[in-house]
């Protein structure tokens, strides 16, 4: 698994929860699906994800949307 799919599912599973957490506990957890989404809007401008440069530095292999450590 590359550092493109982890950010990927990362991102889908976090969106998903957070929209559970605002049906079920409250509506301020969709403030998390916002910072979700404007991370990966900017990520697709600049090439630069938090998450990715993270998993880089574990190690993990590169992929194309993010192929820099």
């Amino acid at each position: 698994m590359n550092i493109d799919r982890i950010v990927l599912g990362f991102a889908g599973t976090v969106v998903l929860v957070s929209l559970a957490l605002a049906q079920f506990v409250s509506p301020w957890w969709l403030l998390l699906t916002l910072f979700v989404g404007i991370n990966l809007l900017q990520s697709s401008f600049t090439g630069f994800c938090p998450l990715a440069f993270i998993l880089g530095k574990f190690g993990l292999k590169a992929g194309c949307a993010f192929p820099g450590k």
